[in-house]
């Protein structure tokens, strides 16, 4: 007779946690490439999202591009493979970085010498947090310099050496960075949820 066993409440609240923090990507990949002018304001539209209108590509070229990076950052994420990810705009021309938009993954430690189970983070205050910093990011067009040229951008992630990378999709490269002499940096909030920390920030180009 074929039996199954109950998934532990550590595997169900990582798997959790696993998609809330892709989910969170998306989100907060779709909010940069509009609010930084990557993609015509015409190629988006509004949906309903942690209590609040958030807005989403409807080109369908970078809609599956989005959702091919996002399943395999979903893959890293369950293995603790991903330390990292950054998403670079870069300009179309010059193909000099203009900002990069970084995303720090570490996992949260968990009591050793508790005998107990802590108790689980309430979603509501997991998509507090994460609405907070999706107002961050529409918020930095305040401060971040005006992007007058055509721009592209790049997902860059950052695993351990014992990740499991698709050699057809995923390549070493350039980590875009911006010349320390011409980089501003602004730390933006975090979120957490029982399993993961996500510490956000970006660093511009700044001539001065």
């Amino acid at each position: 007779m074929a039996t199954s066993q109950a998934p532990t409440r550590q595997a169900i609240t990582l798997k959790g946690s696993t998609n809330l923090v892709t989910e969170f990507f998306k989100y907060a990949a779709n909010t940069i490439l509009f609010q930084r002018g990557v993609y015509p304001s015409d190629d988006f539209h509004m949906v309903k999202k942690y209590g609040q209108t958030v807005l989403v590509t409807q080109d369908l070229a970078l809609e599956n591009y989005l959702d091919r990076i996002l399943k395999q950052v979903n893959k890293w994420l369950l293995t603790g493979s991903v330390t990292q990810l950054v998403l670079a705009i870069i300009s179309k021309d010059s193909r000099l970085p203009l900002e990069r938009w970084v995303f720090d993954v570490n996992l949260v430690d968990q009591p050793a010498d508790s005998a107990e189970p802590q108790p689980a983070k309430p979603e509501s205050e997991i998509q507090a947090e994460i609405r907070y910093i999706l107002k961050q990011i529409v918020s930095t067009v305040t401060f971040l310099p005006i992007i007058d040229t055509p721009t592209v951008f790049n997902i860059l992630a950052y695993t351990h050496d014992s990740a499991d990378v698709p050699a057809d999709e995923w390549v070493d490269t350039d980590p875009l960075a911006i010349e320390a002499s011409k980089s501003q940096q602004v730390k933006l909030r975090s979120f957490s949820t029982d399993v993961h920390r996500i510490e956000a920030m970006v660093a511009y180009r700044y001539e001065g």
